[in-house]
């Protein structure tokens, strides 16, 4: 079985007229996946009810009484980055983290198979101390010490797919050899990171693998990478869960990014990394929005996702 996990409260973060992380992403996901008829073969579950502690597993205590002040005291923007905020975003980034809690738990717990979270704000460049890139709080770090924490596992593989490097969950995992961190993007691209020399310091020395690729790259240049890079790679790593952080400004169309996957590769990016969880971590993956910001293209392309999720 594969679970969804969308919940409306994420449309609490408004960033206003014209800005290409909007409510609307959201919806058009939500909309395509129904029209597609797939609701009736998904398992529908709900955010966990998230506690400071669960923010502290990826962020310093400063940094989140910092953002939750600027929040609500009605700022237009994080003082530590490009991330618009309105009044009930600190509503949406809490909801955003439980739902990939909610879907780790059931993963982990073997409730389903696998699980595909619409949440926003994404999070993938929210680093310990510093909201940046359209992003307040890194959902997929905290998912990963939550799998960690509360169920014991020793290795996640956390993969992104992104057109825009992760740097924010490069930082947080760089030198800890627990969590190994991979991601194919577009450079040179925002925020500047992500060169193929990062590879991790400290016991986390080995588990950062970058690969940088140029504006025109699509399905060959990707594939490779996966699985010329990747697949060797994890089959060191034998991760226990696979966490994706699945952006989809990396298709072909979108207006922040300059790769040409498809939707059909997607599907079969999927695939591969379902492949790679079977081998390892007895099919457990969990995949969280990231960017995309073309909107029939994000719907579509998150509608083959969530087909191949479920083949």
């Amino acid at each position: 079985m594969t679970a969804l996990i969308a919940d409306p409260a994420c449309l609490r973060h408004d960033t206003g007229p014209g800005h290409p992380e909007r409510s609307a992403r959201f919806e058009a996901v939500v909309k395509s996946i129904e029209a597609a008829g797939l609701l009736d073969q998904l398992t529908r579950l709900q955010p966990r009810a998230i506690i400071r502690e669960d923010l502290i597993l990826a962020h310093g205590a400063r940094y989140l009484d910092l953002a939750e002040h600027e929040i609500t005291s009605h700022l237009p923007q994080l003082s530590t980055g490009d991330t618009t905020i309105s009044p009930r975003s600190w509503d949406a980034a809490r909801v955003a983290v439980g739902s990939a809690l909610a879907a780790v738990d059931a993963v982990v717990e073997g409730k389903v198979a696998n699980a595909f979270c619409v949440v926003r704000p994404p999070g993938h460049h929210a680093s310990a101390d510093r909201g940046m890139g359209f992003c307040v709080l890194n959902n997929i770090a905290i998912a990963a010490r939550h799998a960690q924490q509360r169920h014991g596992l020793k290795r996640v593989l956390i993969i992104d797919w992104d057109v825009h490097h992760g740097n924010g969950t490069q930082d947080i995992f760089y030198e800890d050899g627990s969590v190994f961190f991979f991601s194919t993007h577009q450079s040179p691209w925002y925020p500047g990171t992500g060169r193929a020399n990062e590879t991790g310091a400290g016991t986390g020395k080995g588990t950062t693998l970058n690969c940088p690729l140029p504006a025109g790259s699509g399905r060959a240049e990707i594939f490779a990478a996966f699985e010329k890079q990747l697949v060797p790679a994890v089959d060191d790593f034998k991760p226990e869960l696979v966490l994706i952080s699945a952006g989809f400004d990396s298709r072909v169309g979108d207006p922040l990014g300059q790769f040409l996957l498809t939707d059909a590769d997607f599907a079969d990016l999927t695939k591969l990394v379902r492949g790679i969880a079977d081998r390892h971590a007895k099919g457990r993956v969990v995949s969280l929005l990231e960017g995309g910001y073309n909107l029939s293209g994000l719907a579509s392309a998150a509608t083959s996702h969530v087909q191949a999720l479920l083949a």
